[in-house]
């Protein structure tokens, strides 16, 4: 379910134009892909009552798990000091999402609008731009927050199929021997 959001929004937001970085949309689709091949493992691996699928999905679950909920308490526990210098260094780094962004939030430059630089939004014709700088923060508190959150929720539900695939995997199959369960 997570694989196939992850797929959806980067095509979603390649669709409507929010996001023309590749890269971006590249990482999304690919591990969204690659959490849609581990939760094939899993199936294949249950339904088959398959040892070594099991554990292989076990095991990478649990990494899946630990980065995760490593990501979600790194994106709860920043604080607005931290976030801004996050951003600043993300808005220095890259030239095709500060045009996104320009555009996108019709703000030029980071801290303070110059109107001697090049700007993408619609607002610089009249030289009359805001600095992208607390739009972004403002916009970065709340998503940081809601993806901690659904990120700490998911990493969750995680842990709890690496438990039970745990107790799946060291089950007998009835297949195998009918009589076991008598």
């Amino acid at each position: 379910m997570v694989s196939l959001l992850l797929i959806g929004i980067a095509a979603w937001g390649i669709g409507f134009g929010l996001i023309s970085s590749f890269r971006v949309v590249g990482v999304a689709i690919a591990v969204g892909i690659f959490l849609f091949l581990i939760a094939l493992v899993g199936l294949i691996g249950a339904v088959k009552h398959h040892q070594v699928l099991l554990f292989f999905y076990m095991i990478i679950l649990l990494l899946v798990f630990i980065v995760q909920f490593s990501v979600s308490c790194a994106c709860l526990a920043l604080n607005k000091e931290q976030q801004s210098q996050l951003l600043e260094v993300g808005w220095n780094n890259t030239n095709s999402a500060r045009a996104d962004i320009e555009r996108n939030l019709n703000c030029c430059g980071f801290r303070v609008f110059d109107p001697n630089e090049t700007c993408s939004s619609d607002c610089f014709r009249y030289h009359h731009c805001q600095p992208c700088a607390p739009i972004i923060e403002e916009y970065s508190e709340k998503v940081l927050r809601y993806v901690g959150g659904i990120g700490l929720f998911f990493s969750f539900t995680e842990i709890l199929g690496v438990w039970l695939t745990y107790r799946y995997r060291n089950q007998k199959d009835p297949r195998a021997n009918p009589s076991a369960f008598l």
